[in-house]
């Protein structure tokens, strides 16, 4: 009798046993899977960053053209021959004032390659064909910082000027960030010249085109130039932003 009831505890005590751990188990795979869906979650909360201060090698073109949609189409069926050159198709732009006044950025691998392809006179037989009118202008920058991220405002600036020096300068203008926010005016790339750091490329969207327009005619942005040692008046080019590749 006494046996029979020890093997009736040792039964049901196993039972329990068993259930326990079962439990744990699933407590542990669960909690688990938890934390595989917090790590997910933060992971894709998580925004990407989209600032890059790596130099990159751009050119940028304006020139104007007699009927853009003829011009557009003879620029992309010549793609192989810059992708051949080493660029890259960035953004393709319209001015402001007169939208037949085309902006193109590209991005570029060898910018000896560049050059040599720039000045080639297949290009030039290309560009008559596409119904450039008149010289073409050319810069060759470095963007030492770009914004990436996708930017509703398709209006945009395009501003080069002179400096005394570039590290002046550019301490002067990255402090002055918000103040330009403040007055519609985003930043989007910072660069120099690439043989020359003392001419200084800028391409910034227009978020307030009232407020960024007074501030281009104010007294405060004539001493912000002054102070960052900007020689004479900047040459801005205003454009909408058709195409990006």
């Amino acid at each position: 009798m006494k046996f029979s009831k020890l093997r009736s505890l040792l039964f049901y005590a196993g039972i329990a046993i068993f259930l326990t751990s079962c439990g744990s188990a699933g407590n542990e795979k669960t909690a688990a899977a938890d934390s595989t869906a917090t790590a997910d979650s933060v992971a894709k909360s998580k925004p990407a960053n989209t600032i890059v201060t790596t130099p990159q090698k751009m050119v940028v073109v304006k020139h104007k053209v007699a009927d853009y949609a003829k011009w557009l189409a003879a620029y992309e069926a010549d793609d192989a021959n810059r992708l051949a050159a080493g660029l890259h198709s960035y953004v393709i732009g319209r001015g402001l004032v007169d939208s037949n006044m085309i902006f193109i950025a590209m991005k570029v691998d060898d910018s000896a390659k560049a050059q040599t392809f720039g000045d080639s006179p297949g290009l030039k037989e290309t560009m008559k064909k596409a119904g450039v009118i008149g010289p073409a202008t050319h810069y060759m920058t470095v963007a030492t910082w770009q914004d990436t991220s996708i930017n509703k405002t398709a209006l945009r600036s395009f501003t080069t000027l002179t400096v005394k020096d570039w590290n002046t300068f550019l301490s002067g203008f990255e402090a002055s960030k918000q103040e330009r926010m403040d007055n519609g005016i985003m930043d989007r790339v910072i660069g120099h010249d690439i043989a020359d750091d003392k001419k200084v490329h800028l391409a910034m969207a227009l978020t307030d085109t009232a407020k960024a327009f007074a501030w281009y005619k104010s007294d405060a942005l004539k001493k912000r130039r002054a102070e960052g040692g900007v020689i004479g008046e900047p040459d801005r080019f205003l454009y909408w932003i058709v195409k990006r590749y």
